[in-house]
């Protein structure tokens, strides 16, 4: 039975990985050949969709190679386990803060439209994204230098933060800084753009560029809605369950159930998947 539980989560892990791999290769592609869809802000995109490539071709072909292989377990003090944890936790963060930089771009282009281009220059977007990979370095560096700690999870199937009450001091404030922060500005702000257009869709409007205005109907707010609706939902799907069974086991001190811990931590790496295809939806 174990054997094939652990078949069946590999199955799962690798369909992950391709779907991330290819979904984010056509975002890159895409956004190299179609010189309409680059803007200031361009750096944001490729942060988060490089991060989530990185994710689908080192750290999940990682966690299926111990699925299939039943290691006993690696030297959570050797090198190999140090580094694949400062991996998985540099491009875990450094992929939700992205996106959420990415979603305030979609937000101020969407409710200050006129004052867009004065807000998101090309010069701001490069440091924003610039600060981002180094509070993600900084945050991936503690457990390095003795504030919290990577270990071997056999349940995970990965090299990760260790989720036990001696690291609650760095696990904490982790998780509410680089994970909680981000997806609730996220969602908060989806619900304000939905918000928004619930108000646009009972009129429909007239929206104007540089050579006329046209008449925008009432259902293409009406999609809008339910696009920022999937998005905030499949975020919270992904990821919620991950945080309780973080937070368990950093305050109970106890494991929690081999089957929740690997599930939490398939839905946050199939986030990597889900990440490209949230970006095309919420173009405009």
């Amino acid at each position: 039975m174990e054997a094939t539980l652990r078949t069946l989560y590999a199955a799962l892990m690798v369909l992950s990985s391709a779907a991330s791999v290819c979904g984010n290769l056509l975002l890159l592609l895409v956004l190299l050949l179609n010189k309409e869809l680059r803007s200031d802000t361009l750096g944001l995109t490729l942060s988060f969709s490089l991060s989530d490539l990185a994710l689908g071709l080192a750290t999940i072909p990682f966690g299926v190679h111990n699925t299939l292989s039943w290691p006993v377990g690696y030297p959570s003090e050797g090198g190999f386990c140090q580094g694949s944890g400062f991996i998985f936790l540099l491009l875990q963060t450094s992929s939700i803060h992205s996106l959420t930089w990415a979603t305030v771009d979609k937000f101020t282009e969407m409710c200050f439209a006129l004052s867009y281009s004065s807000i998101w220059t090309k010069t701001r977007s490069r440091v924003v994204v610039v600060l981002v990979w180094l509070f993600c370095l900084v945050n991936a560096s503690l457990p390095l230098l003795g504030f919290g700690s990577y270990v071997y999870n056999e349940s995970r199937f990965l090299c990760c933060p260790d989720f036990t009450p001696d690291n609650r001091c760095f696990v904490v404030p982790w998780m509410v800084v680089s994970i909680v922060a981000p997806i609730l500005t996220m969602c908060s702000l989806y619900g304000y753009i939905v918000y928004v257009a619930r108000k646009q869709a009972r009129r429909g409007t007239f929206m104007c560029n540089e050579l006329h205005c046209f008449y925008v109907p009432a259902n293409n707010y009406l999609r809008s809605s339910v696009v920022m609706v999937t998005t905030s939902v499949c975020l919270l799907v992904c990821w919620l369950p991950y945080i309780s069974v973080c937070l368990y086991e950093t305050f109970s001190g106890e494991a929690s159930p081999a089957v929740a811990s690997a599930l939490s931590t398939w839905l946050v790496l199939t986030s990597a998947a889900l990440n490209p295809w949230i970006t095309c939806m919420t173009q405009r």
